[in-house]
């Protein structure tokens, strides 16, 4: 379908739909929920909400509004809910926004998100289609969550890699955004969630028309993620991500197996890759520290060539 004021639809592949309502307003749409990925109820519950309200942020937006998205089974105890739905609402609440209720129904296994609604002048809007040759790439949260997470679904994590992970997924994208806010050169914003960090900078790469090269060496990632990628607990939507996109992505030899397996995993409540001039990138850099936001330059945006990502 298409509208004069859709400012941003699936055309891109991009975060979440942006439709504009006027020309100092637009409005911001997204929608995302899953199953638990630990077992403590309210931390769940957090790591969901984060996850959904990150879309409305990688659009250069402020969330408003949120509704639940539940899905529960009868035979759990209630409290087991109530916890989920409370995470939920302090993320929410964290984020500024307003939570006015929701839907649930029946279901065998228990699934949660938020349905998020949020505004940005369009002129500021950030797809995932405007990077600009000789960006930089920053990227604001470690990588390896979603080995962590298998780890973790193993029994097998230490209590260190759990916390850190729950770190991880737990931090609103809220403050990586504020840092870009009234920078003119930030062009172009996605968050890393399940198509992993490849997945998603092809997304970007391909959006824009052009080519990115990243920069292994200056990934940061969890400690513990290499220690399991080397052991070979690798999720399955790690090898999912590299059968569906490998052939448009080239590795220097150096680059280490472990390394390849942290770049196609898939994360949950991942950070934001940010493509930004080299005159606003110090700037953008201030701004990170001040919110105390992990970051790392990862890469730059190049002329398009052969392939969409190369890896040195």
């Amino acid at each position: 379908m298409h509208d004069e004021r859709l400012l941003v639809g699936i055309d891109t592949s991009d975060d979440a739909a942006v439709y504009k309502i006027n020309d100092e307003l637009a409005i911001i749409q997204t929608l995302d929920f899953f199953t638990p990925v630990v077992d403590d109820p309210y931390t769940y519950g957090q790591i969901a909400a984060t996850n959904s309200l990150s879309d409305v942020y990688a659009m250069g937006g402020e969330p408003t509004l949120a509704m639940n998205i539940v899905c529960f089974p009868d035979c759990l105890d209630p409290e087991i809910l109530s916890e989920i739905l409370k995470g939920g609402y302090d993320k929410v609440k964290e984020a500024g926004a307003i939570l006015v209720g929701g839907h649930s129904v029946a279901d065998d296994e228990p699934k949660y998100g938020l349905s998020v609604t949020g505004f940005v002048h369009p002129n500021k809007v950030k797809s995932n289609s405007n990077a600009k040759i000789g960006d930089y790439l920053v990227l604001t949260k470690p990588l390896g969550v979603g080995i962590i997470n298998t780890a973790i679904k193993g029994d097998i994590a230490s209590k260190s890699a759990y916390n850190r992970c729950v770190e991880v997924m737990t931090k609103l994208n809220k403050y990586a955004k504020e840092a870009c806010d009234n920078l003119k050169e930030i062009h172009s914003i996605t968050d890393i969630t399940g198509f992993g960090l490849l997945g998603h900078a092809l997304e970007m790469a391909e959006a824009s028309d052009v080519s990115l090269l990243l920069f292994s060496d200056k990934i940061h990632y969890i400690e513990e993620a290499k220690d399991y990628a080397s052991m070979g607990i690798i999720p399955a939507g790690a090898y999912k991500n590299k059968t569906h996109i490998g052939n448009k992505v080239v590795f220097n030899e150096h680059v280490a197996q472990y390394l390849k397996d942290i770049m196609f995993d898939p994360q949950t409540s991942g950070g934001l890759l940010i493509s930004v001039g080299e005159d606003d990138l110090n700037k953008l850099e201030i701004g990170l520290k001040e919110r105390n936001v992990e970051y790392s330059i990862i890469g730059k945006v190049v002329n398009k060539e052969e392939f969409r990502i190369y890896v040195s």
